[in-house]
């Protein structure tokens, strides 16, 4: 068998196991890993949301095709205009300007949220969490929590870092991640390592993660062991501290199908990478707090640059089970969150 039908072989044994499995979560977390619900509501929905870094369109670019499809309407909430890039496809307006809605989606319990919450009192409310966070309660979570008439999240172990990090035992619906719906297919070559970065300054969008100082060192590690580096850019990091190496011109998802093995600092994309069927290695400065999953998936960590090289070497994917409860269900995801949100809205909150 060819490398390239090995690889397709082992993409869809490793979609079969993570769709077969992620919908057993933990108590408090429903999986939805299968058919999407049909959608009760008679007309086309109109949503606004809100996310935890307020100009950040990155996390509801991947809503736009299904939301489309629907004839829905999806806006983004944001402060003003002032970091909105000219062409970003995601619809956005003011509180002040948005357009009539029948509910309200937040991503998380942040100040940008909140707000969004308390000026649009009157609508029901969705909280889905399209990136990682917690798990330790937010601190206006409670200010949230009884206008939520659903919580989801990608995975179950992302439902129950969700869960605590919203202060709830409510079941958190299972949907699986939007930007598994279109997997790349694994295509490595020989040599190619992603490094995959996350933001090293903090700005009005949001805050940024240590440990860009490591990854730097590792990254110069593995080039000079041989190895071709190809940085995948977190949308809010410093494009000129990785001039040096070639930045990919596709999303660092996307990225990954081409590389033998993945290095960076554990964040959202990593159960993604891994469910493209490529290993990580996670990069992990001492400052660094993130949910236990997103380290699970990973076939090391390293602290010392040094370690780079070996641990690139020997980087396996994690077993199925891990796996399944960290990636959640793949393919027809959006569809389940859309499903969620439409349910959400007509039903009366209990």
């Amino acid at each position: 068998m060819s490398n390239e039908k090995r690889s397709h072989a082992a993409a869809v044994s490793r979609r079969a196991v993570l769709g077969g499995i992620a919908g057993v979560g933990a108590a408090g977390v429903v999986g939805l890993g299968g058919p999407a619900w049909a959608s009760p509501r008679p007309r086309p929905l109109r949503v606004l949301i809100a996310t935890n870094e307020p100009w950040g369109t990155y996390h509801v670019k991947p809503l736009l095709a299904e939301t489309a499809r629907r004839g829905w309407r999806l806006t983004q909430l944001v402060p003003d205009l002032s970091q909105i890039a000219a062409g970003d496809p995601v619809p956005v307006a003011t509180p002040a300007d948005a357009p009539p809605a029948d509910l309200l989606v937040v991503t998380g319990a942040g100040d940008w949220p909140l707000e969004c919450a308390a000026r649009f009192r009157r609508l029901p409310a969705v909280a889905s969490s399209l990136a990682y966070l917690g798990p330790a309660e937010a601190p206006g979570a409670r200010r949230l929590r009884g206008r939520l008439r659903a919580i989801t999240s990608s995975s179950p172990a992302e439902g129950r870092a969700f869960a605590g990090y919203l202060g709830t035992r409510r079941p958190v619906r299972v949907v699986g991640s939007p930007q598994t719906d279109a997997l790349p297919v694994r295509r490595p070559e020989p040599g190619l390592v992603l490094v995959v970065t996350s933001v090293t300054h903090p700005d009005g969008t949001g805050g940024a993660a240590p440990g860009t100082e490591l990854l730097l060192a590792a990254a110069e590690r593995l080039k000079a062991s041989g190895k071709s580096i190809l940085v995948g850019l977190h949308p809010r990091e410093d494009r000129g501290l990785w001039a040096q190496y070639e930045i990919s011109a596709v999303p660092t998802l996307e990225a990954s199908a081409r590389a033998e093995a993945a290095v960076g600092i554990p964040g959202t994309v990593f159960p993604l990478i891994t469910a493209v069927g490529t290993p990580v290695v996670g990069c992990v400065d001492p400052a660094l707090t993130v949910p236990d999953y997103l380290l699970s998936v990973c076939s090391s960590t390293i602290e010392d640059a040094a370690d780079a090289v070996p641990a690139i070497e020997a980087a396996r994917l994690p077993d199925a089970a891990t796996l399944a409860d960290a990636v959640g269900p793949i393919g027809g995801s959006t569809g389940r969150l859309l499903d969620v949100w439409a349910h959400a809205a007509h039903v009366r909150a209990h």
